[in-house]
């Protein structure tokens, strides 16, 4: 793959300010710049950066209809109602009912959850989960990571005497639903000061209200974040303000003491008895929770991360990792066929943009491959599938590209959208594929950056080897929890050479184990490239190369700093 790269040299005012900023905090110039790339530019600035406390969480009353939702709840159970969690079948959604529901439940009994089925209700609030709610006697429904655009179920609802709590963060339509109240930091009328909440950061300011109100001690919420945690890093929301808060603490609790069903998801992985990161969710814990829900049923998942017995935990935990791998299959498959598909749409390679449909796709799986293709392609992707008489799909974008301005712009051929602006899933007639196909790629082509379609490392800092030193690495430690607006760093050094030792390794020698020299010094570095093999010839010609890396702790020498190469260059040679 072919990166540009984006570097900003720092100004000299820069240098300056870092210089007394690094200087006040105990770190290096070079983490100090960080710092101030990130707009934090004072002592008490970094403190609160690498120290979020959990009494810095904003006041939950401070989001609209907040006390009408509390009101409403404490009354529900005052009057013994039957209460129904509803949540979507990701893992925001399966998080966010988890930690409800176990919250409430240690207070009071007459409660449950549901969550609908992907194949058969579809996304959102459906009229066979109000039937069987109704048919239950449930008065009060707590929606949670949906419902924003339920306005025909809501007033469906209604007419069957049941209220709803909307807990949501998606953007909503002009009309509101007629909930008893609407927790969404990203209404219109919002005067909540942080914008960003996943579904279940949502559940949680509730969750806190409800404690509040009720003279519950704050402690009682924290066995809860974990759940924060996974939610936030799988649903990719900014890592800043109250996110950075729940997830550095909700990381802390799942790695102390995490819950019964995470724990099991855990051991599932081969993670137990090492630090979790970010990353573990995204790439480990967080698909095998989806994969319920992608595959079979969202239900098994909320299931598992309530259980309190282990042993059923890893009974559960193993079912769902079986999921997980006949979705790989799935996923590899759909995204082969995809690839093939672009490749015969030469008219597709010319576009900004790329929208495919197949009517033997799995549904539950179309959001991933459309995160595929983004990722192979650099373009805003759209995959369809048919659902019943309907196309049905996901939309993903690029970094910096607000996608669902794009599908928004086309809704008067859709059936119904919904989502954010990374991720939007939306369904239309079939025989309006290829006009949204046409106003689609229209649009983005009209809105979109060149660099926006391009593959770029935006590379922090420039360094030389002689300053990554352990105390380096253990500050930039601190820099964690990593995801939007808080990436993981990536640093840039030029003129290395091969210290004679590099190797390829790997099943197929795709990947480069490297031991490298700098012209400024004698350490000797090590570091892996994956899937670069293709430049050992050069690596090996003893000419000089740039490179483009995170720094981190190689896990079977933890004492020992290894680079992970993004990407390889060739030093350009100066006259």
């Amino acid at each position: 793959m072919h990166f540009k790269w984006n570097y900003e040299p720092p100004t000299s005012e820069r240098i300056a300010a870092a210089k007394e900023l690094a200087e006040k905090i105990g770190m290096s110039p070079i983490l100090a710049d960080m710092l101030i790339q990130r707009g934090i530019k004072t002592e008490s600035a970094a403190k609160r950066f690498f120290r979020p406390m959990l009494n810095e969480l904003i006041d939950p009353f401070l989001m609209n209809d907040m006390d009408v939702a509390v009101d409403r709840l404490n009354d529900a159970m005052g009057r013994k109602e039957r209460i129904m969690v509803y949540g979507d079948y990701d893992v925001d959604g399966c998080t966010a009912v988890a930690l409800v529901y176990k919250f409430l439940q240690q207070f009071y009994s007459n409660i449950e959850y549901y969550i609908p089925d992907r194949y058969e209700e579809g996304y959102g609030v459906s009229k066979k989960g109000l039937d069987y709610a109704a048919a239950h006697d449930v008065k009060l429904i707590i929606v949670l990571d949906c419902g924003i655009k339920a306005i025909d179920e809501i007033t469906y609802a209604k007419q069957l005497g049941i209220d709803f709590i909307v807990c949501d963060h998606h953007v909503p339509d002009d009309e509101l639903p007629q909930a008893v109240a609407i927790l969404n930091p990203k209404r219109e009328d919002s005067t909540y000061p942080f914008k960003h909440l996943c579904g279940c950061g949502v559940g949680f300011k509730f969750m806190q209200a409800f404690a509040k109100n009720n003279g519950i001690p704050f402690s009682r919420l924290i066995p809860l974040l974990d759940f924060c945690a996974v939610s936030i890093a799988a649903d990719i929301v900014s890592m800043t303000g109250e996110n950075r808060i729940l997830a550095f603490h909700g990381l802390k609790q799942l790695n102390q003491n995490p819950s019964v069903g995470l724990k099991a998801i855990i051991e599932i992985c081969g993670l137990t008895g090492r630090e979790l990161t970010m990353s573990d969710i995204v790439f480990k814990i967080g698909p095998r929770i989806n994969a319920s829900g992608r595959m079979q049923s969202g239900i098994e998942a909320v299931d598992l991360l309530v259980e309190k017995d282990f042993n059923r935990a890893l009974a559960e935990a193993t079912h769902i990792n079986e999921y997980n791998e006949q979705r790989k299959d799935v996923d590899k498959q759909m995204t082969e066929e995809a690839n093939q598909i672009i490749e015969k749409l030469e008219s597709q390679k010319h576009h900004n943009s790329i929208v495919l449909y197949d009517e033997n796709w799995k549904k539950g799986v179309v959001g991933i491959v459309a995160s595929r293709m983004t990722e192979l392609y650099f373009r805003p992707t759209v995959v369809l599938t048919r659902s019943g008489d309907l196309a049905t799909g996901s939309a993903r974008s690029v970094a910096g590209y607000d996608i669902y301005d794009a599908v928004k712009s086309c809704r008067d051929i859709l059936e119904n959208f919904g989502g954010h602006t990374y991720a939007v899933g939306l369904s239309l007639k079939i025989e309006n594929i290829p006009e949204f196909r046409r106003r689609f790629q229209e649009y983005v082509n009209e809105h979109i950056l060149p660099e926006q379609t391009e593959a770029t490392l935006d590379i922090e800092e420039e360094v030389d080897f002689r300053e990554i030193t352990k105390k380096l690495h253990n500050d930039l430690k601190k820099f964690a929890p990593h995801g939007p607006d808080n990436p993981k760093p990536l640093f840039c050094t030029r003129n290395v050479y091969d210290y004679g030792t590099s190797k390829v390794v790997g099943r197929q020698q795709e990947h480069i184990k490297l031991e490298l020299v700098d012209s400024k010094s004698s350490n000797v570095m090590n570091g892996i490239a994956f899937g670069q093999s293709g430049a050992v010839r050069y690596i090996k010609s003893k000419r000089s190369f740039d490179i483009v890396y995170t720094i981190e702790e190689n896990i079977y020498k933890r004492s020992e700093v290894q680079l992970q190469i993004e990407d390889i260059k060739p030093s350009e040679i100066e006259d």
